[in-house]
């Protein structure tokens, strides 16, 4: 099973549409920028933020960026 396929299947399983190609790029953008500001338990976790706070993946990866350019 790949991961589209899985992820169609978790999706339906909590009840939710699954994620656009759009909003995939975005999350794994938004994962990249997480874990190369930080360390790489920041991806997931900012993805786990980014849907308890509501936030679209557009809106979380400019938050990221944001942060992670804050020391550069």
């Amino acid at each position: 099973m790949d991961a589209r396929a899985w992820l169609a299947i978790y999706a339906e399983e909590l009840g939710v549409a699954p994620p656009s190609e759009e909003e995939v790029e975005r999350l794994l953008a938004l994962a990249g920028v997480a874990a190369h500001s930080s360390e790489r338990i920041a991806a997931p976790i900012a993805c786990w933020l980014t849907a308890r706070a509501g936030t679209s993946p557009e809106d979380a990866l400019a938050i990221a960026e944001r942060i992670g350019g804050a020391d550069g």
